[in-house]
């Protein structure tokens, strides 16, 4: 199979940009393979040379190379203040004309509070510190901004913080969100508040909420201190209210990486509300020893081997493609249709996923009954002779012929008919084909965001997960945290307000309100029992 896109670099070794993690000084950088291990290096005339792991597998990174996507531009750039050709890139952000990808998901932070301190948290405001919570007329303002984004407008809309449910006008800001035409209201939570703030949940579906991104460390006590003993209470409230949840493990090499299995094997345990899981390797935040980061850092390849070595191979590294492949679903449709599509255009080394299906006790992969390639190459050359003018009607009736050519129906689960809801999607453009894939389904991703160590300008470029920002710009999520100097902590600030102002402004809140679990009362409850005993082990031989 020979498929080229993107305008990618070359194969390894390779030049990039990179910054120096002490001054963040734009460096020339280099991408190489050593050992099997994909590193990068670069050296900065005054703090020295930095050599960081990138891909623990240079063959899958060859291999996934090949699933690099075409550009995604917006044709309406907006850099506020600063020059729009992206030439000061990372530094001139907003999104600027050299930006290769439009928002596939939008944060928004509606507050930096938090009732937790996780140590790996990108941020939250710590006692005394100024309070950032932009009001409902900024919010809607951001909100305006995103969905104005040509060719194609921002869809999906993902409230963050901080912790959003701490906010008390949350239901008045999912709503503005709807009002504005987001099609996806997702909450990134600890959940805590979903599973016992009563009504909470029910609210937030009625005023717009489909999914609820929870952080899920691990299925133990030892591996998720952060939120074990309430998940159980947040996933029977999101089901009761019918708000999928996708579960958000972050993966650190050395405390969770043995955990893995048992996380997915958890969330086929509860598929009637967990939609998925999308796995984060932990990003570095701060000054790390090089020491500490090879300890703990863990990539994508990586974190896939270990989800086959834990599942007995029932799930394999060759289920997973990057995040990118879906670009060709994107052309023919584009082509069919004549109108630009919502892409994923992502850079390759940012993200993979698969999805699975639970057939009985029986889990099968998606790849072991579709020819995914083979379907690929199929489809890029029916939206090659679309793009040259070849009848709409022909190519229709041609995928419907040759559709089932790449799925093995002895194998496909029972309860599915893939190929018509593909062809449905595809040509009908009938969309709840899509939502009855994701019934019985279970969606396992990863999302590998970049640090000061691992940085690649080239990845950045093609970021597709935005934040809003109040001053009227887009910033991408490895910008907006990497370089907080620059972006987060600068702007925000000038839209904070003092520790003191806020609580004369919202008396009877305390702002350093901090989270406490009565581990005694959690454990006693049903809830609690039923959530991690006598679950299906799915992956046993």
């Amino acid at each position: 199979m020979s498929r080229e896109f993107g305008k990618y670099t070359g194969s390894l070794p390779h030049e990039t940009l990179s910054i120096c993690p002490e001054c963040k000084r734009v460096l020339k950088a280099r991408v190489f393979a050593e050992k099997n291990n994909v590193f990068i290096e670069r050296k900065c005339p005054k703090h020295g040379n930095f050599k960081e792991v990138y891909w623990e597998n240079a063959e899958y990174y060859n291999k996934m190379r090949k699933f690099g996507s075409e550009e995604a531009k917006i044709q309406n750039p907006n850099t506020g203040f600063v020059g729009e050709n992206g030439e000061s890139c990372p530094f001139d952000c907003g999104l600027c004309s050299n930006h290769k990808s439009h928002t596939g998901l939008a944060n928004i932070a509606i507050t930096n509070r938090c009732d937790l301190s996780c140590w790996y948290c990108f941020f939250y405001a710590k006692e005394g510190e100024p309070i950032y919570e932009p009001s409902l007329e900024l919010i809607d303002k951001m909100l305006a901004n995103l969905r104005d984004q040509k060719p194609v407008s921002t869809n999906a809309i993902q409230l963050t913080g901080g912790e959003p449910t701490l906010r008390n006008d949350l239901e008045e800001i999912v709503k503005l969100c709807v009002k504005r035409g987001f099609e996806h209201v997702q909450l990134n939570t600890t959940g805590i508040s979903l599973g016992f703030k009563k009504g909470l949940a029910e609210r937030m579906k009625k005023a717009g909420v489909g999914t609820a991104y929870v952080s899920f460390d691990g299925t133990t006590k030892k591996t998720n201190p952060k939120n074990h003993w309430e998940i159980p209470y947040a996933l029977k409230e999101c089901e009761k209210a019918g708000i999928g949840v996708v579960l958000v493990p972050t993966l650190i090499k050395g405390i969770n990486d043995s955990d893995i299995g048992n996380i997915i094997n958890f969330a086929l345990n509860n598929l009637q509300v967990v939609r998925g899981v999308n796995f984060q390797p932990v990003s570095f935040v701060g000054r790390i020893s090089k020491k500490e980061r090879n300890a703990r850092r863990i990539t994508i390849p990586k974190a896939i081997e270990l989800i086959e070595e834990q599942t007995n191979a029932e799930i394999k590294m060759e289920d997973f493609y990057v995040v990118p492949t879906i670009h060709s679903f994107t052309r023919f449709v584009e082509a069919l249709t004549g109108h630009k599509q919502y892409d994923l255009s992502v850079h390759f080394a940012c993200g993979a996923a698969t999805y699975l299906f639970l057939d009985g006790k029986k889990v099968i992969p998606i790849s072991r009954f579709v020819d995914i390639e083979g379907f690929l190459e199929f489809l890029d050359g029916q939206s090659a002779e679309l793009e040259k003018g070849k009848s709409k009607i022909l190519t229709g009736a041609k995928l419907l012929l040759n559709i089932n050519r790449f799925i093995d129906r002895s194998k496909q689960p029972s309860f599915l008919n893939f190929g018509k809801l593909l062809f449905d999607a595809l040509v009908k453009h009938d969309y709840n084909a899509l939502g009855k894939i994701h019934e019985k389904s279970l969606f396992i991703g990863m999302m590998h965001f970049m640090d000061p160590y691992n940085y690649d300008v080239e990845r950045v470029q093609r970021c597709d997960i935005h934040y809003a920002m109040p001053d009227g710009r887009i910033i991408p999520f490895c910008s907006f945290n990497v370089l907080p100097e620059v972006y987060r902590d600068k702007v925000q600030k000038q839209y904070s307000i003092s520790w003191k102002e806020w609580k004369k402004t919202r008396p009877g809140i305390d702002p350093s309100f901090k989270y406490k679990r009565n581990i005694k009362e959690l454990e006693a409850s049903e809830i609690y029992k039923k959530a991690y005993t006598g679950l299906t082990e799915h992956f046993k031989k």
